[in-house]
């Protein structure tokens, strides 16, 4: 009795299942419609799964189209950030996804073991543009430091004459290139290299913007280069005095030393020169380009320099597997036109000039500073218990607007270089409504 009754119920259930199907026709096939994600789930994932080396501010993005980026609940922002000045050109330049996906659809990686009919042109693009007889490409802009530092070293035993391993380079002070073991090495910062040690000999750190300093630091023969930033991004944007690069490009030629300038940040038109050098007409012995160097696209780096010290270097002596794949180079081509073709070296120069005059009217008892060159500007905030920089980042991205601290009272301002006059006044007019309001 108890087996038929449970019969019973269990085809009447098919019945009905069968029926419930019919009803619904051919969407009931079809699979359920997701959820949105909420900036919470995106935080808390992360999190969870995620290590926790950032400490990002909390928005969750999901696309930019220009100047603009969208979280995922669809809230508009300004973005005033750049990817760290990875995406000069704006995001998702429509030339430069062109480029990507053209090439991704025939060739994207092939090793350095073999030729690609890519990469010559690109190297004969990019060293004529920039007026050097070779490039090393790489991926990331701490690689293009790295393999400056190689070439200065390679350059030093074999041209200079150092003797083995004693050869020294040079670094200022507040200087920030990345995050590996020589970069640390290099930096001033305790939140870069406390706890990593032991770190890379032969690293030597001077004041920056001190051109006595420099003088006396090359009185050791054994100095291979000097490595700085024009002007120091990370550091808070500061921005040296008038003379120091030319001082800096006549004390390493009376030394026989190299200058390395480290444009990863303030090159590609950032500070209204493609170069940031430029603005002193001084030539680096090498040049390394980073982060704009592919629109923010996909990771390409370089160092350029002349064949004196690039050929110092023979096959197997350095590389990597993706450095010069024929992707990377066709988007970095694209992102190098886009520069040239759109002249934001001369939108940045003459934005910047707006965006610093305004940022000049804010409360001086809230902004203590303004300084920046081009679209690379800072204001310092005066701390107080009741805010810092980082809450006032927080009430600017609740008005629109995403910027970034650093070093605790620093806020950079740094938008695409596509931005246009009537951006700018909307967001200064953010800036000073969110700095009233406290």
């Amino acid at each position: 009795m108890f087996s038929k009754l449970v019969q019973r119920r269990t085809l009447g259930a098919l019945c009905n299942l069968r029926a419930s199907i019919s009803s619904a026709g051919p969407a009931a096939t079809e699979k359920p419609v997701e959820e949105a994600l909420s900036s919470e789930y995106v935080y808390d994932r992360e999190a969870k799964y995620g290590a926790h080396n950032y400490h990002p501010l909390p928005v969750a993005l999901e696309r930019g189209k220009g100047v603009y980026v969208w979280d995922v609940e669809g809230r508009r922002y300004f973005d005033f950030l750049s990817a760290y000045s990875a995406v000069n050109q704006g995001h998702c330049h429509p030339k430069i996804v062109n480029a990507l996906n053209s090439q991704a659809e025939k060739l994207t990686l092939t090793s350095r073991a073999f030729y690609n009919d890519v990469l010559g042109e690109y190297e004969e693009y990019v060293t004529k543009l920039f007026n050097y007889n070779k490039v090393l490409p790489m991926n990331t802009g701490v690689e293009g430091g790295e393999t400056a530092c190689k070439l200065a070293r390679k350059w030093a035993y074999t041209v200079k004459g150092v003797p083995k391993y004693k050869a020294q380079i040079i670094f200022a002070a507040g200087n920030f290139w990345g995050r590996t073991m020589s970069a640390i090495s290099a930096s001033t910062d305790p939140s870069s290299y406390e706890g990593f040690g032991p770190f890379m000999p032969g690293f030597k750190v001077i004041p920056y913007n001190d051109l006595p300093a420099l003088e006396r630091a090359l009185q050791d023969p054994n100095v291979a280069a000097f490595m700085v930033e024009p002007i120091q991004g990370e550091a808070g944007v500061i921005v040296p005095d008038d003379g120091y690069l030319t001082g800096v490009r006549q004390l390493c030629t009376a030394h026989n030393v190299l200058f390395i300038a480290d444009e990863v940040q303030t090159g590609l038109a950032r500070t209204g020169k493609m170069l940031a050098v430029d603005h002193e007409n001084v030539r680096p012995d090498i040049v390394i380009l980073g982060k704009a160097l592919s629109g923010g696209l996909y990771p390409v780096s370089a160092a350029l320099c002349d064949d004196e010290v690039m050929l110092t270097i023979k096959p197997g002596e350095h590389g990597s597997t993706y450095g010069g794949n024929p992707l990377a180079c066709r988007v970095a081509m694209a992102a190098l036109e886009v520069i040239e073709e759109e002249k934001l070296s001369e939108n940045a120069k003459l934005m910047g000039e707006l965006l610093r005059s305004e940022l000049m009217k804010a409360p001086s008892d809230i902004v203590t500073a303004v300084r920046g060159k081009g679209l690379l500007n800072a204001i310092v905030i005066k701390q107080t218990k009741d805010y810092d920089a980082w809450k006032v980042c927080l009430r600017l991205r609740d008005n629109g607007l995403l910027a970034k601290p650093t070093h605790g009272d620093i806020i950079r301002f740094a938008p695409p270089l596509t931005i246009n006059e009537e951006e700018i006044q909307e967001c200064t007019e953010i800036i000073h409504k969110t700095l009233l309001s406290f």
